[in-house]
């Protein structure tokens, strides 16, 4: 019997066309905007009425590559209006927004690992590749079976890609830091490897990691102990003698700035002890832009008095979480997934960062049914605002103000 004909691989294709995107940019804006957020932005972030007082941090919701991704896959729908359309994982962190992609019949696919889903996508089907990235074996597997490609991945994430391909070109093992089961820090990983897959990497979570991988650099140590301690964070064949000798240092986009920084400041002088010169230390800033402004906004939000901050977002958004690390600290702070979270004027349903689950509170000093209440509203970039407006109303509905005298004021 013959072997079968070989697909055809197709090229990426461009769905932002003129015609699409003028109905696109109407289905987004339906979706997605709120007119009550427009409007405290445009009287300086704050609302008061009565005892209540609404304060949004100065940046916060959809950055530019979380609005493209989105923009691309509603494209993708028109301009393949009959042909199954399959997305990697999810488009963002955000299950309002991966709701609106399944009702448009968008199917996701498996991220973690290369499963028979992928085998059996034909040529007529469509894969959009999410804002994250995709590890190279799901683009060659993709190639392989000659879809259509949407690739909506962040350019951000690709300067990324970009500086852990040089490191690889170099000789150099690329130290990450992210979470090594994120999605992007796992594209990154395998653009780490190089484009002739000799490239290595270690991915670092926290500071801790962090200080157990300097002490190896600097004096060696328990092998055993190192690859326990970084199983699953580590590229296939990793030698200790080896691949710690030059390092180049990048992240995963969403993660801590401070933290991404003290990290860079570690490694270099765990190097310099050990070499006493840099020269087998190379790093490059790759924390998203914004990501940055939206830790810096909400910085600059916690020098003014506030009685809680609610943070909204999907419970596995990275740049979410660390908001709400970096709030936690200051005031009492409740990561929330919508308004229905809000459940009363004592209780709230929010993410609990530490028990890594969600949980039932009772506000401390029952702050929102207090005579005046300060609350502050701060979002990762991948939070829209109609769930912030729907945040603001249900504040304003449990103090007794309803959504016309909100709209009103």
């Amino acid at each position: 019997m013959p072997d079968p004909a070989p697909k055809t691989k197709r090229a990426r294709v461009n769905v932002r066309r003129p015609d699409v995107m003028e109905k696109v940019t109407a289905e987004v804006e339906a979706h997605y905007r709120s007119s009550i957020v427009e409007k405290i932005r445009s009287k300086g972030g704050e609302l008061i009425i009565g005892g209540t007082t609404i304060r949004l941090a100065q940046q916060f919701g959809f950055c530019y590559g979380v609005e493209r991704a989105i923009d691309l896959a509603y494209a993708a729908r028109r301009v393949f209006p009959d042909q199954r359309i399959y997305l990697i994982g999810e488009i963002i962190h955000n299950p309002e927004v991966n709701r609106q992609l399944v009702d448009m019949g968008i199917v996701s696919l498996p991220w973690k690992e290369l499963s028979d889903d992928y085998d059996k996508l034909e040529e007529e089907d469509v894969v959009i590749v999410p804002a994250f990235g995709a590890p190279t074996s799901f683009m060659d597997k993709i190639a392989e079976r000659g879809c259509y490609v949407v690739d909506t991945t962040c350019g951000d994430v690709m300067k990324v890609w970009r500086r852990v391909r040089t490191y690889a070109k170099e000789g150099m093992t690329s130290i990450i830091h992210g979470k090594a089961g994120h999605e992007e820090t796992a594209a990154t990983a395998s653009r780490a490897l190089g484009d002739d897959g000799t490239g290595h990497y270690v991915i670092v979570l926290t500071l801790d990691d962090t200080d157990f991988l300097c002490r190896y650099i600097r004096e060696g140590g328990d092998r055993d102990a190192f690859f326990e301690r970084f199983k699953g964070a580590l590229s296939p064949g990793f030698d200790l003698d080896e691949h710690l000798k030059s390092v180049g240092v990048a992240n995963q986009t969403t993660m801590l700035k401070s933290e991404t920084e003290e990290i860079q400041r570690r490694v270099r002088q765990a190097v310099i002890d050990r070499d006493t010169t840099e020269e087998r230390f190379k790093v490059f800033d790759t924390i998203c832009g914004a990501t940055q402004e939206r830790q810096d906004a909400l910085f600059e939000m916690l020098r003014k008095p506030m009685d809680l901050l609610l943070v909204v977002g999907g419970y596995n958004s990275s740049n979410t979480t660390h908001l709400v690390e970096i709030a936690e600290q200051e005031l009492p702070t409740f990561f929330i997934r919508n308004a229905k979270c809000l459940d009363s004027l004592e209780q709230v349903i929010h993410f609990d960062l530490h028990q890594k689950t969600e949980v039932e509170s009772t506000y401390p000093k029952d702050l929102l049914s207090a005579e005046k209440a300060i609350i502050g509203i701060t979002a990762g970039a991948s939070c829209p605002n109609n769930l912030i407006e729907d945040t603001i109303l249900r504040i304003f509905a449990l103090r007794g103000i309803d959504a016309e005298t909100v709209a009103a004021s």
